[in-house]
């Protein structure tokens, strides 16, 4: 059996306040197309407009130009991606453990990042915060 490139994907998280830790992606039907059709000899699926390695700064500038282009919240990061999806875990019903797993993260770290979201989400705070304290084992 042949197995595709997108099953045999690995990615590292490399971030300055974590160890390198393998996380596991989801690997959408879109992304397995993406995956698949990548040419065999290339390493790099987001790649600035030369085809080089996109670097963190530009693919902040590039999410900068959509959100103004947008017209969104000038507090909007690339960064506030992972608390955002952090918490969309949370709110469908993932574990502690199983997005801090699927983050790459500490359980610990995990939980840090949805409450600092919350807090920062006026529309999400409340109920965030009950399903962390119910997800750290306490009583909402």
């Amino acid at each position: 059996m042949t197995r595709s490139r997108s099953e045999i994907f690995k990615w590292k998280q490399h971030a300055p306040e974590v160890k390198a830790k393998a996380a596991l992606i989801p690997i959408t039907p879109e992304l397995t197309e993406v995956i698949d059709t990548t040419p065999a000899g290339r390493l790099l699926i987001l790649t600035n407009a030369s085809g080089n390695a996109l670097t963190p700064h530009r693919a902040s500038e590039g999410v900068r130009q959509w959100r103004d282009k947008a017209k969104l919240s000038d507090d909007l990061r690339l960064y506030d991606a992972r608390g955002t999806a952090a918490t969309r875990l949370l709110n469908a019903g993932l574990s502690l453990a199983e997005i801090a797993n699927h983050m790459g993260w500490s359980v610990r770290y995990a939980a840090n990042v949805i409450e600092h979201y919350a807090r920062v989400s006026p529309d999400e705070t409340d109920a965030v915060l009950i399903k962390l304290a119910q997800a750290k084992g306490g009583v909402a």
